[in-house]
C-alpha cells in the first residue's frame, strides 16, 4: 500500500492500532514503553518495536522529545503510521529516525491488530505477507 513518506526507514514488526490519537507526554512512559494515559485504548500495552498505527499526535511539543528518549531507551516502536500526520509527531520521528508513513489508502484499515507489516519510509509504502 502507498502512502506519503515522513520518516526515512524501514521498520518491521507486529502492528498495534490505535483509534484515538496519542500523547507522547505523558501519554506513553519513555522508562518503559508503556502506554499510561488512562482510557486510552491502549493502556497498558508496550508499543516497543511494534509498527504503531493512530490517527495523529496530540499534545505538547515535548512529546517530540519523548519519542526520541523512548528510541534512546530501546523502547521506540519499530515504525509510526498515522491518518494524517502533525509536526509534533513527524519531528520525533526523525530525529529518533523512526521509519514514518500517512495518507494509506483506507484499505489499510482492513489490517488486523498483530499482523506483521513493514514500513518503508524511504518509499512511503506498507506491506505485509510480502505485499505492498
Amino acid at each position: 500500500m502507498q502512502g506519503r513518506s515522513i520518516s526515512r526507514g524501514i521498520g518491521t514488526g507486529e502492528l498495534l492500532v490505535s483509534s484515538e490519537p496519542i500523547s507522547f507526554l505523558s501519554g506513553v512512559d519513555p522508562e518503559t514503553g508503556i502506554v499510561v494515559e488512562h482510557g486510552h485504548p491502549l493502556e497498558g500495552q508496550s508499543i516497543a518495536g511494534r509498527v504503531l498505527a493512530f490517527p495523529y499526535g496530540k499534545g505538547s511539543t515535548v512529546g517530540s522529545y519523548v519519542i526520541y528518549a523512548l528510541k534512546q531507551n530501546g523502547l521506540a516502536p519499530a515504525a509510526i503510521i498515522n491518518t494524517e500526520t502533525e509536526p509534533i509527531i513527524a519531528v520525533g520521528a526523525i530525529i529518533a529516525e523512526i521509519p514514518m508513513i500517512d495518507r494509506l489508502p483506507p484499505e489499510f484499515s482492513d489490517l488486523p491488530p498483530g499482523t506483521t507489516v513493514t514500513v518503508n519510509g524511504d518509499t512511503g509504502e506498507v506491506s505485509c505477507d510480502g505485499t505492498s
